[in-house]
């Protein structure tokens, strides 16, 4: 892929930059490429030093840069001043599309709280070991202050029992949490790429 090639599939792949943004991006990797080119590389392999072969990565590379919020504003602003019909239309369907963009909205959140739901409840199992194993334990002492019983070395060995389930559950939950900050990571990720490739 020589250099115009690759500048132009990464235009059309950035095309849901802001222009500003999208031309500086352009000039630098133009610039990253001359540089390469003036150390003596030829314009395939310097497209090629800097990862051009693989536009889908620089694309990657830059929707992680990107903040979701400028992509979702050059997306939501306005090619040309709005008329006054259009305008008109907007507040006379305010009561039809507010409640949709809302009801969409409110639907994302319950979606991304579904997803940090394996967290919670692993966490929630973790601190229910913890929380009967301190109980029993306490439940020991005082049945032991009491004179003891039978009862008291059952509740010891469960006690026991539940705080070796809660050293090991503490590997789940970690686990649990890794992944959730991965997924979370490349949802958020896979919106921001969908933004930045459709472009207006």
């Amino acid at each position: 892929m020589n250099k115009q090639e690759f500048l132009n599939a990464l235009r059309s792949q950035l095309k849901g930059l802001p222009k500003d943004e999208l031309e500086n991006r352009i000039s630098f990797y133009e610039e990253m490429i001359n540089d390469r080119m003036d150390e003596g590389l030829s314009e395939e392999a310097a497209v090629a030093d800097i990862g051009g072969e693989d536009v889908d990565a620089v694309v990657t590379q830059e929707a992680k840069n990107t903040s979701l919020y400028t992509l979702v504003k050059e997306k939501t602003k306005p090619s040309r001043p709005l008329r006054g019909w259009e305008i008109a239309l907007i507040i006379i369907g305010f009561p039809f599309w507010f409640p949709l963009i809302l009801t969409a909205m409110i639907l994302c959140f319950v979606a991304y709280i579904l997803v940090w739901t394996l967290v919670i409840v692993t966490y929630s199992v973790e601190a229910a070991f913890i929380a009967y194993a301190g109980c029993g334990l306490l439940g020991v002492l005082y049945s032991f202050s009491q004179g003891g019983s039978d009862y008291m070395i059952n509740m010891l060995g469960a006690s026991l029992a539940s705080l070796g389930l809660a050293f090991l559950f503490i590997f789940a939950c970690i686990g649990a949490t890794k992944l959730t900050f991965r997924l979370s990571r490349n949802i958020i990720l896979g919106i921001k790429r969908a933004f930045i490739r459709k472009g207006k």
